[in-house]
């Protein structure tokens, strides 16, 4: 009878925190698809209303690293909740009729959220058995990218009916029922955890990953006005560096930079940011494309809403692949699948480059990207957590979503960068031979990601045997009873 009401509980505790990771990151993703109905709606250029999105993965790339050593601590229950209620509240102000200004206030809100997706994996690491959580750890790493394809879609559809205030709404709606769920399911954390936090780590990282966010999102600035952004590269590289010598020196580093440099670990970053370059780099590209009007010679005109639709077998795909994933662990070690991965997401880019005369096989194109991106994805936890301790889940993995989330930045500056170069004096969209260019772009990262998986995959092997000893000695069974 005891075993019943752990048992409810723990079928209550991994849909939440399934949810709770596609909520943050759904929200997140509310403002690409609204950037030219904000710009409508309010009256500022397409440059600000941009800024929904930029300022959203700006805060969420400071936040991240600060809830994740919140999250190790003995609070993170408390962090979950009040970083929710944040994510609330600025839901809200995207939704009153306030001043732009005021929206962007409610978009830096919502981009806090994308911190607790390592958080939601902490919990599940820490309060699942292990044959249950890390099948569960790689799904929310899954819909944490999955995320985007649902937020397209239904954004459109809802800004072409009710208008900007409507998908806002959405935002405000979903976020609250994901505060409800986490007050209700997520449990409080082991004892023994360190409450400890680096502030003097916490503000030289935030203000180095602020400044590196913004001079990727800024092609302009680099363009007119060259010696500013050189200027404030310098100051962000100086920060970092602050930082990484501040951390090494902390016995409570906001992240252990120790266990960072573990080859494993290492690894799996550089393979994470060089990916997220070509994910969001063929991402951009695809929608792009989609929505380019027939008078540029190629395209297919679609609206926001209809160019949406073609996100959805990226979901799909990507969740079917975050299912298989976890059986396909048991017989391939999670390298040599990441490798794979990135070849399937390289595949997609080859399709993108080669076919792309109908909307078919851009469908196609996104599908093979979607499955990639969903075993990537799914793979990824299993390189660094197998060589991380409990106490440091939520540290580690805020890290990797740091460097997916400047990946992020530089795939989608870089596109845009490419596309630029390809474009005619005179004339508003790139010439279509850009787009083969820059696709060619997006299969030199996923080949370099490929075999700095492959490299890892090979330094793992000797010892994979020894690693296997320690989870052999304890025994699961007394401490599940």
């Amino acid at each position: 009878m005891s075993t019943t009401p752990e048992h409810s509980g723990t079928r209550l505790l991994v849909p939440s925190l399934m949810f709770i990771a596609l909520v943050v990151a759904t929200v997140g993703s509310l403002g690409a698809p609204l950037i030219t109905s904000v710009a409508t709606t309010f009256h500022v250029s397409l440059n600000s209303a941009q800024w929904t999105l930029t300022i959203a993965l700006l805060s969420g790339a400071v936040a991240t690293p600060v809830l994740g050593r919140l999250g190790a601590g003995p609070h993170r229950r408390a962090t979950i909740l009040g970083t929710l209620a944040v994510v609330v509240v600025g839901s809200a102000l995207t939704v009153l009729p306030l001043p732009f200004a005021w929206l962007l206030v409610g978009r830096a809100a919502q981009g806090v959220g994308f911190g607790l997706t390592a958080l939601m994996m902490s919990v599940a690491r820490d309060h699942l058995p292990e044959e249950r959580s890390a099948p569960t750890i790689a799904q929310i790493s899954v819909v944490s990218i999955m995320g985007v394809g649902v937020g397209y879609p239904v954004a459109g559809l809802l800004t072409e009916f009710g208008g900007v205030r409507a998908a806002y709404g959405l935002g405000l709606f979903i976020t609250t029922i994901a505060f409800l769920a986490a007050w209700r399911s997520i449990p409080t954390a082991p004892e023994g955890r360190s409450a400890h936090v680096d502030t003097t780590g916490a503000l030289l990282l935030a203000g180095g990953l602020f400044l590196v966010l913004f001079l990727t999102g800024q092609k302009s600035l680099w363009s007119q006005h060259l010696t500013v952004a050189v200027v404030l590269a310098v100051v962000a590289a100086v920060l970092l560096c602050a930082w990484t010598v501040s951390g090494l020196r902390s016995e409570a580093p906001l992240i252990d930079l120790r266990a960072v440099r573990h080859p494993a670990v290492a690894g799996a970053n550089i393979a994470m940011f060089v990916g997220a370059i070509g994910i969001y780099l063929l991402l951009t590209l695809i929608t792009r494309y989609a929505q380019t009007p027939h008078s540029a010679g190629y395209g297919f005109g679609l609206s926001t809403f209809v160019a949406g639709l073609v996100l959805i077998p990226f979901s799909v795909l990507g969740f079917v692949a975050g299912k298989v994933t976890p059986r396909v662990l048991q017989r391939i070690d999670a390298p040599w699948l990441l490798a794979g991965s990135a070849v399937v997401i390289g595949g997609g880019f080859v399709l993108f480059a080669a076919a792309r005369s109908n909307l078919t096989e851009l469908f196609v194109a996104m599908s093979v990207l979607g499955f990639g991106v969903g075993s990537f994805s799914a793979a990824m936890p299993g390189v660094i957590l197998a060589v991380t301790p409990k106490s440091e889940t939520s540290s580690a993995m805020s890290f990797n979503y740091i460097v997916r989330s400047v990946g992020y930045s530089l795939g989608s500056a870089l596109g845009g960068l490419v596309l630029s170069a390809g474009t005619d004096t005179g004339h508003l969209f790139p010439n279509d031979s850009a787009y083969t260019t820059t696709a060619l772009v997006g299969i030199g990262a996923m080949a370099i990601t490929t075999l700095t998986s492959v490299a890892l995959a090979r330094q793992r092997k000797p010892k994979a045997e020894p690693a296997a000893a320690p989870t052999a000695v304890p025994s699961p069974s007394r401490s599940g009873r």
